[in-house]
């Protein structure tokens, strides 16, 4: 039977395939202030613009491709049992050919019901517009988890990680919650990487730091890994 691998992914993930960060310098995300365009008070402030930001957002990651990290983590499910928890609302992870992630914070390329959070459809090219609705008649909202709201899919996420055999955090920096705390559900004995060119305290045992963005750090671990007898190895 194969291994379990767990990986982690966050924004450096997506960001060498040219996506912009969640979070920019001083609060900012693609110069706009987080509480205006990523938050349901936000959406009720200025409707209109939101679905403009995320229009935006989505043109983007149609032009955008998946990197060599993404394909790293394809190449490793020919050894392993591999399933992303991606904090990212990009698919490059699906594109890339990963088949089996999760996504903690909606995705951009889906738009869901403002009264029904179970109507969720797909968005045929990248406009999401005014008047556009679900059978009821309400209006459909980008189907992304905003600050102040919960997080549906947290409890999988951490059903999995305590599931991991071996677990691995690239490109996030481990400061957003409930995201954050998913390594803490990881087993003690669980050896863990962080593949992240920044410091990234995580507070767990068993962890290995590769100081490296994801393009160049997965590759080197998916070689290791994909080298290493688990079976001989006491952790």
């Amino acid at each position: 039977m194969k291994k379990k691998v767990v990986v982690l992914s966050g924004a450096g993930m997506s960001a060498e395939s040219g996506i912009n960060t969640f979070r920019d310098s001083g609060g900012l995300w693609e110069q706009h202030r987080i509480e205006d365009v990523a938050t349901y008070e936000g959406w009720l402030k200025n409707r209109k613009f939101v679905l403009d930001f995320y229009n935006r957002r989505r043109k983007q990651l149609l032009t955008a491709e998946p990197n060599a990290g993404h394909r790293e983590l394809v190449r490793l499910e020919q050894a392993f049992d591999v399933h992303i928890i991606t904090q990212n609302v990009d698919d490059l992870h699906e594109r890339a050919g990963s088949s089996s992630v999760l996504h903690l914070h909606g995705e951009l390329r889906k738009a869901r019901s403002t009264i029904d959070p179970n109507y969720i459809v797909e968005i045929d090219g990248w406009e999401l517009t005014e008047g556009m609705t679900d059978p009821q008649g309400a209006q459909l909202r980008p189907h992304i988890v905003w600050f102040g709201e919960a997080v549906p899919m947290i409890d999988r996420a951490a059903e999995l990680s305590g599931q991991a055999d071996i677990y691995i955090v690239v490109g996030t920096s481990m400061a957003v919650y409930p995201a954050a705390g998913l390594i803490h559900y990881v087993p003690k004995r669980t050896p863990k990487y962080i593949v992240d060119p920044n410091d990234v305290p995580v507070g767990v045992p068993n962890v290995r730091y590769i100081k490296e963005p994801a393009t160049v750090g997965l590759k080197k671990l998916v070689d290791e890994l994909k080298n290493m007898d688990f079976e001989n190895i006491d952790f």
